[in-house]
């Protein structure tokens, strides 16, 4: 089974939010390879298509599985697809470890960015969709979903690294934009954005 072969024929799932309690737990290593694997992999590259996103963690579409899928460009532009069982990253130390400060969003906590330094590049090990080991080396956009969507499967969100004043504003934020986004998206699309006229 290449990886490829599972970014169509997927089901729209609805996107688990921030506070479910399978968001902030560790998850069960993958140590099946099977069609249910397949079947669940289909539908997380067909629910990040539909929510525009780069990167899915099992846990957002509320499985307790080590595994996501990404579809993601890196420093170069260069398009990477493919699937992580099992993810460890590994990041630079030293000289080598370069931080780049960007905004970053989350599908789980839609409508919401906030600038969040990480390490420029990084290398993700782990298995693929038939247990094969692979190696991802990320830089730019890619190293950051890299360490973004291996963190959700650690029980992590990209907020619980944010300083409590930017937190802050991150959560305002998301309030502000919730009514966009129904509880089953991306299974219903977002609202559009209600534009309030001007007083006369």
């Amino acid at each position: 089974m290449n990886d490829l072969d599972l970014t169509t024929g997927g089901t729209v799932r609805p996107i688990t939010r921030w506070g479910t309690p399978v968001m902030h737990g560790r998850t069960r290593p993958v140590t099946v390879f099977d069609d249910e694997l397949h079947t669940l992999l289909r539908d997380m590259f067909a629910t990040m298509a539909a929510a525009e996103g780069v990167g899915l963690a099992a846990t957002q579409v509320g499985v307790d599985l080590a595994v996501f899928v990404y579809d993601c460009l890196d420093d170069d532009e260069k398009r990477h697809i493919g699937v992580v069982c099992n993810p460890v990253v590994t990041l630079p130390e030293g000289r080598d470890r370069r931080l780049e400060s960007a905004d970053e969003g989350c599908l789980s906590f839609p409508g919401a960015w906030a600038p969040l330094s990480r390490p420029d590049t990084a290398t993700c090990t782990g298995q693929d969709a038939s247990g094969r080991d692979v190696r991802v080396l990320g830089t730019g956009m890619l190293s950051r979903c890299l360490q973004h969507e291996t963190d959700h499967l650690n029980g992590t969100v990209f907020g619980d690294r944010l300083p409590g004043r930017i937190r802050k504003k991150l959560d305002a934020q998301h309030e502000k934009m919730a009514e966009r986004y129904p509880l089953d998206w991306p299974v219903s699309p977002r609202r559009p954005l209600q534009v309030t006229a001007a007083a006369e």
